[in-house]
C-alpha cells in the first residue's frame, strides 16, 4: 500500500514542481513512511511509501535507472520466478519490487505485467521512447485514476490527487449516478467524475504525445476446463493453490492481521495462515477482527468466531458493530472514498482498520469475495434441468433441503421451476425487480427499480437500454455464471473502497481470494464439484478438512447483516435520515422519485421499513451528503 502520482504534459511543457508536490501531499495518509518527487522536463512522478514487506524498507521511490524512471504502489508474490527468468544476481532480500518490475520491463517491455504475480499499480517513464507505461493488477485491488487530455495526462492513486491540478475538470458524471442508485455498475471504467477515468483490472496504458493504447494484458477464460480424477484429487489441488495464495500473502515486516467474521471464507484464510505460520516455524501473533453485535442476536457470529480462535495461535480483538452508526465518520469516509459507496457494511471496516492502526498492524488478509471465486454452483441445477436429468436434479434438491430442514417437495419443485422451467421461459433478464406500467395510459413496459428513479432522469440517459445491455441473456451453465460473477465490475468497485478505507489507517489489506491462479483454477473447475450433494463451494468444503473447525466447515448459509443495518440506522441516524430525506431531498430530486422516497421514510419514521426501504435510504442519504460536500454539477 502506497499512494503514487505523475504528470506527463503532452505538449512539451515542463513540470512545475509545485504541482506534482501537490498530488502526492494530497494523499500522504496512504504513506506515512517516505515521500520523493522525480521531476525531468515534461514528466513529474510522486511517491509516498507504506512500510509492509522487508524489501519495501529498502525502497526509495520513484526510482530511476537507466533511461527509466518508475513509481509503484503494490507487492510482488512471484518474487522468485522473476529473479531466476530475469537472471538477476544480487540476493533476493536486496532486490526491491520496483526493481524487478523495472527489469521485467526492459526485458519483455509492455507485455511484463503478464508475468507479474500480485496487487499492483505502476507507472514506467521510457526516456528514448518517450512514452509513460502504466498497468493495474489483474484483479484491480491497488486503484489507478487518470485524466487524460490534450495537454496533459495525470495520474494517481486517488481521485483527489487529480482534482487538486486546474487542468482537471470537477464536473459531475450524471449517468454514473444511475450505476450507483441501482447497483448495477454499467461500465468499470467511468468515475463520478467528467474526464477521470480508472485503469481497469487487467489494462495496462502507454501513453504518448500523440497517441493513449489502452490494452487487455489478462482476461479469464470460460472455456477452460480442469479435469481430474476423483473429488480427493480436486480438493488437494484446491488446498494447495489456496494456500500459496495465502502464504504469499504473509510477506510483511510488520505484525500480522486477518479479518474473521465467523464465515467460510475469512475463517479459511485465518485458519490457513495459522497453519502455515507454525509449520514455517514463524513464531509470530497473528491478530483477529471480528465484528460482533449483542449476544443472541440472529447475525451475531461470536460462536463461530470463538471456535476459530479456540485452536490457538491467535490474539483476537472485537468491535462492536451495534454500538456503531452505518454511516459512521460519513464526512471522513466520503473524503477519503472520493465518491459514493455500495458496501453498506463498510463501516465494519472502518471500525477494524481503526484497531488495526492502534495495534500497529499493517498487513491484514481479507475474505472478500470467496463466494464469487468459488461460487456455489446453483447454476448446475439448471444445467440439470436443461438436460433432462430430472433424477440427479432431484437428488441435488433433495440433499439441499435436508441441509436446511426445509420440505423436499417444496425444495424440489421451487428449485425445478426457478433452474428448470422458469428459465426457459423467460425472455432476456434486465436489471428490473418487476415489470409495471408508467402511468394507467401507457402499455409499454417500464421497469421497476430498486431505488424508484425520476422517469425524465430514466428518459434522458435512456437508462432501459444502459442496463439492459449488461444483462442481455440468462446464463445456460454454471460455468457462464460463474464467469460473470468474476468479471462483474462491482467487485472491482469494492475493493476500491476496502482499499481506500484501509489507506486511511496506513493498512495494506490482502485477498487471497483475488489470487489470480485461485480465480483460474476455480473458474475451470466441473460444476459438481461447486455444487454437491445439496452443499455448495463443495471443492473447498473438502479442501479445508483438517484446516477448518466442523462447526464451520460444514456450516450451512451465513448471517444476515441486513437487520443490523436497520437497526443501526434507526438508532444512531434518524435525524440524518430525516433531514436527508425531508430537508435535503431536492439535491436528488433530478435522479430519484422523491414522491416514492418519502414514502419509504414514513414507513421507516414508523418503525416498519422494509429490506428494500433501508438500503434506499441509507444509500440516497450517502449521495445527498456526498452532492452537498463536493457540490459538482454537470
Amino acid at each position: 500500500m502506497s499512494g503514487i502520482t505523475g504528470l506527463f504534459y503532452r505538449d512539451d511543457r515542463a513540470v512545475d514542481r509545485e504541482d506534482i508536490t501537490r498530488t502526492i501531499e494530497t494523499i500522504a495518509h496512504r504513506g506515512p513512511d517516505s515521500a520523493g518527487i522525480w521531476c525531468h522536463n515534461s514528466i513529474g512522478l510522486g511517491h509516498r511509501l507504506l512500510w509492509t514487506t522487508p524489501e519495501s524498507l529498502l525502497e526509495h521511490l520513484p526510482r530511476r535507472q537507466g533511461h527509466f524512471s518508475i513509481t509503484i504502489d503494490g507487492r510482488l508474490d512471484n518474487r522468485e520466478e522473476l529473479i531466476a527468468a530475469l537472471d538477476l544476481r544480487d540476493p533476493a532480500d536486496k532486490i526491491t519490487d520496483s526493481q524487478l518490475i523495472l527489469a521485467a520491463y526492459q526485458k519483455w517491455g509492455d507485455r511484463c505485467p503478464e508475468r507479474l504475480l500480485g496487487d499492483f499499480a505502476f507507472a514506467i517513464w521510457d526516456m528514448r521512447e518517450q512514452t509513460l507505461f502504466c498497468a493495474r493488477d489483474p484483479f484491480g485491488v491497488v486503484p489507478f485514476y487518470y485524466y487524460a487530455g490534450d495537454r496533459l495526462f495525470a495520474f494517481a492513486s486517488e481521485i483527489k490527487a487529480l482534482l487538486c491540478l486546474p487542468e482537471v475538470p470537477q464536473q459531475l458524471n450524471e449517468v454514473k449516478i444511475a450505476d450507483y442508485l441501482t447497483a448495477i455498475l454499467a461500465d468499470g471504467e467511468s468515475t463520478f467524475y467528467q474526464g477521470i477515468l480508472r485503469l481497469t483490472a487487467g489494462h495496462s496504458l502507454t501513453v504518448s504525445r500523440t497517441q493513449l493504447h489502452r490494452r487487455a494484458y489478462w482476461h479469464l477464460d470460460p472455456e477452460r476446463e480442469v479435469r481430474l480424477n476423483s473429488n480427493d484429487e480436486y480438493a488437494e489441488a484446491f488446498r494447495e493453490i489456496f494456500s500459496q495464495a495465502v502464504q504469499c500473502r504473509l510477506r510483511s515486516a510488520f505484525p500480522l492481521g486477518s479479518h474473521l467474521s465467523g464465515g467460510l471464507d475469512s475463517s479459511s484464510i485465518t485458519c490457513t495462515a495459522r497453519k502455515l505460520l507454525i509449520e514455517e516455524g514463524r513464531q509470530r501473533t497473528l491478530h483477529t477482527f471480528s465484528a460482533r453485535f449483542a449476544d443472541g442476536d440472529p447475525w451475531d457470529e461470536r460462536f463461530f468466531q470463538d471456535t476459530v480462535i479456540a485452536g490457538g495461535n491467535l490474539q483476537p480483538h472485537f468491535i462492536q458493530a451495534d454500538g456503531m452508526s452505518p454511516l459512521t465518520d460519513l464526512d471522513q469516509v466520503l473524503w477519503h472514498q472520493d465518491e459514493v459507496f455500495l458496501p453498506a457494511n463498510l463501516y465494519f471496516d472502518w471500525g477494524m482498520y481503526d484497531v488495526a492502526q492502534q495495534l500497529g498492524v499493517r498487513v491484514v488478509l481479507d475474505g472478500f469475495d470467496g463466494d464469487s471465486t468459488v461460487s456455489h454452483g446453483y447454476e448446475y441445477l439448471r444445467e440439470l434441468a436443461r438436460g433432462g436429468r430430472w433424477g440427479r436434479l432431484a437428488i441435488e434438491t433433495r440433499a439441499y433441503g435436508k441441509r436446511r430442514n426445509t420440505p423436499w417437495k417444496k425444495v424440489l419443485w421451487n428449485w425445478i421451476w426457478r433452474y428448470g422451467i422458469k428459465p426457459t421461459l423467460t425472455q432476456p433478464l434486465t436489471p428490473l425487480k418487476g415489470i409495471v406500467k408508467r402511468g394507467e395510459s401507457s402499455s409499454v413496459p417500464q421497469p421497476q427499480w430498486t431505488i424508484p428513479l425520476n422517469p425524465s432522469f430514466v428518459d434522458r440517459y435512456d437508462l432501459v437500454s444502459r442496463f439492459g445491455d449488461k444483462f442481455s441473456q440468462s446464463p445456460q451453465t454454471e460455468r457462464e455464471r460463474h464467469y460473470r460473477l468474476l468479471t462483474n465490475d462491482i467487485l472491482q468497485h469494492c475493493l476500491e473502497c476496502v482499499n481506500k478505507t484501509a489507506a486511511a489507517f496506513g493498512v495494506e489489506p490482502r485477498f487471497p481470494f483475488c489470487d489470480k491462479r485461485l480465480l483460474e483454477f476455480c473458474l475451470a473447475l466441473p460444476a459438481d464439484q461447486k455444487l454437491n450433494l445439496g452443499w455448495s463451494r463443495m471443492v473447498m468444503r473438502r479442501a479445508m478438512e483438517g484446516i477448518l473447525p466442523p462447526e464451520i466447515q460444514w456450516r450451512v448459509g451465513k448471517a444476515n447483516f441486513a437487520p443490523s443495518l436497520a437497526g443501526g440506522l434507526q438508532t444512531y441516524e434518524k435525524d440524518r435520515i430525516d433531514r436527508s430525506i425531508v430537508q435535503q431531498s431536492e439535491a436528488i430530486a433530478p435522479y430519484v422519485d422523491i414522491a416514492a422516497l418519502r414514502q419509504m421514510h414514513d414507513r421507516f419514521a414508523s418503525g416498519n421499513p422494509t429490506e428494500r426501504d433501508i438500503n434506499t435510504l441509507h444509500r440516497t442519504s450517502v449521495l445527498i451528503t456526498w452532492l452537498q460536500t463536493t457540490r459538482l454539477t454537470a
